[in-house]
């Protein structure tokens, strides 16, 4: 059953050097896209599995302490050589992050096909992927192979997550985004993804969820989110209205309420295949409108700080 089933997140767990409270000063966060919605997840009472790469130096180690702090299980992931990968995080007047990299060679994209042996042991219902990972050789190809692999027994979940300084050339990242809609049941991606991309938001959704996804939710910063689902749903729900202390980890923390609102429904899992293509309008919107009060609640405040169960109530 998907109330107790696992799901597996897999992707870049690193940290992020943000403005700190002290002006002129920055402070070390635990970010990476993947890694925030594991945490997310894990605050709204998900069983949740963590695929990461985790460094054995101090960053590392502070990414280990803050993941099983949060009770994201660490049992999947690999005690990596490498360095930890770094963010340096730039916050505009909005509350917009932009984000510096330092990622040559490092933990995160090392992957093996031997190293994700395992990775769908035991009862898990749904695996989540995005961003870097999925775009960063040499390990992007084996995170692919994975949720290629996790289509026979679970529920794929897919967030582009674009970073233009690192993901080269627009149109050649839409090719593999186009590849991974083949293998997802759940995308969320945002706006100001799909502007670099070179794609509206209209034309994304009409395009997408012809690829393969059963539902495709994209959000639209602080004018709430347009979806629609591959039987033909279309539903935009508004912003919820928050005073924005920044945005960092607020996508992220939509897809894990996303998901989170499907776990508890036991709509995750291949056996649930049919009845997550299913959805009807009231759940569909009840599903959208429980992620963007999540996000809002990031939002309100400083860095990726997803909300428990509790406060989401």
């Amino acid at each position: 059953m998907a109330e107790t089933g696992i799901v597996a997140v897999a992707g870049e767990a690193l940290v992020d050097l943000v403005p700190a409270p002290v002006g002129g000063y920055l402070e070390i966060a635990p970010g990476g896209s993947p890694a925030n919605v594991a945490v997310g997840l894990a605050r709204l009472g998900v069983p949740v599995r963590m695929l990461a790469r985790l460094a054995d130096d101090p960053l590392g180690r502070r990414m280990r302490a803050h993941l099983a702090d949060n009770g994201v299980s660490l049992d999947h992931t690999v005690a990596a050589t490498e360095q930890t990968s770094m963010a340096l995080v730039t916050v505009d007047d909005d509350g917009v992050p932009s984000y510096d990299f330092r990622v040559d060679a490092t933990a995160d994209w090392q992957w093996t096909d031997a190293e994700l042996a395992g990775a769908l042991d035991g009862p898990v219902v749904a695996v989540h992927s995005g961003s870097l990972a999925l775009t960063t050789a040499p390990g992007d190809g084996p995170l692919r192979a994975l949720l290629e692999r996790a289509m026979a027994t679970a529920t794929v979940s897919y967030d582009p997550n674009c970073r233009p300084l690192l993901m080269g050339d627009p149109a050649g990242v839409l090719e593999g985004v186009h590849a991974l809609l083949a293998v997802a049941d759940v995308v969320k991606v945002s706006s100001e993804d799909l502007e670099w991309l070179g794609l509206t938001p209209e034309a994304a959704l009409e395009d997408w969820v012809t690829r393969g996804p059963a539902v495709v939710a994209i959000t639209l910063g602080g004018d709430g989110v347009l979806a629609g689902t591959a039987t033909g749903l279309r539903t935009r729900r508004p912003g919820v209205p928050v005073t924005v202390v920044d945005t960092v980890g607020a996508g992220d923390t939509f897809s894990a309420a996303l998901l989170a609102g499907l776990h508890g429904r036991d709509l995750l899992g291949a056996a649930r295949r049919a009845e997550l293509r299913a959805l009807d309008a009231a759940v569909l919107d009840a599903l959208l409108d429980l992620a963007a009060r999540a996000a809002a609640i990031t939002c309100s405040r400083r860095g990726a700080d997803p909300p428990t169960a509790a406060e989401l109530a």
